[in-house]
């Protein structure tokens, strides 16, 4: 059934930027936010951020959340929905980042944005210990990204991160760019690429702060990552997932069969997608309570 759906709204070949942002829009504007989620904007390091509570719960932690888009289309506001309920399963405030789009911005402005916005947070008495990261798509991508460009900067790491299906690579060379062709209900190799090339504006799609894939992982925190196998970026996953271990980064893999691109953010019909969230919820809830350890 979410095949189907996803099939049926998939963006039309050689849609623009502008159409695909609308007819996104749309869809999740149909979309009502559960009642008990509250969202209001706010700003941090000069971005705009969507800072989402959840009734009923005190938070003690931040999640860092990035919303996905391939750089180009999406905000932060419409991925409340899906970035709370990271929020809901860690007991967390989110802070969902409102980084700036190609092609209007191209690289660096999402890198930069989402820097900015961390450094802010942590310079406001966050302690590092307390918030995680999160993110979906190339949000996912920006979220290791962005720990790759704090540990550069010399800043404090949060104490974990959870990626939904990353895209880590925008050469477009894993292989399941290929292999999972017909398998994918929502991308193709050269929709992916329209947008792509909207954010690298010429520059080398392989630098590391654009594809992570191709970074020095080294001293990043525990990640977990998500895919399903219906998705063209599954090899992003997995070439991740590898390159972290070979960087002697703890991280938990997780590829559930026969699920499309972001399969968490169909979780109240998709019971993979529900389960998928409990882990991560369950895998940062244990990593912020171990951090909080070593900090006291």
């Amino acid at each position: 059934m979410v095949d189907g759906i996803l099939r049926q709204s998939a963006f039309p070949v050689g849609s623009t930027a502008q159409e695909q942002r609308e007819l996104l829009r749309a869809a999740l504007a149909a979309q009502p936010l559960p009642a008990d989620l509250i969202v209001t904007a706010g700003t941090l390091g000069g971005v705009t951020t969507a800072e989402i509570s959840i009734a009923g719960i005190e938070p003690r932690h931040v999640v860092v959340y990035f919303h996905g888009g391939v750089y180009v289309i999406g905000d932060a506001f419409l991925a409340a929905d899906l970035a709370s309920q990271v929020g809901r399963r860690v007991g967390a405030k989110v802070i969902s980042v409102d980084y700036r789009l190609a092609p209007e911005h191209p690289y660096p402005a999402a890198v930069d944005d989402a820097l900015a916005a961390y450094e802010a947070l942590l310079q406001s008495g966050v302690d590092a210990s307390n918030i995680v990261f999160a993110g979906e798509s190339a949000g996912g991508g920006l979220a290791v990204a962005t720990l790759i460009n704090a540990r550069d900067h010399g800043l404090p790491l949060p104490a974990a991160a959870f990626v939904m299906s990353p895209m880590t690579d925008l050469t477009l060379a894993g292989t399941t760019m290929d292999t999972r062709r017909q398998a994918d209900p929502l991308f193709t190799r050269e929709l992916l690429q329209e947008r792509i090339n909207d954010y690298t504006a010429g520059q080398d799609a392989a630098l590391p702060l654009m594809s992570p894939i191709f970074a020095d992982l080294a001293g990043l925190p525990p990640l977990i990552i998500q895919a399903g196998t219906n998705e063209l970026l599954l090899d992003d996953a997995v070439r991740l997932a590898g390159q972290a271990a070979a960087a002697n980064v703890e991280v938990t893999l997780e590829i559930t069969p026969g699920v499309p691109h972001v399969f968490q953010a169909y979780s109240a019909i998709l019971d993979e997608g529900a389960a998928a969230l409990d882990r991560a919820g369950q895998f940062l809830s244990a990593h912020l309570a171990s951090a909080e350890r070593v900090a006291a």
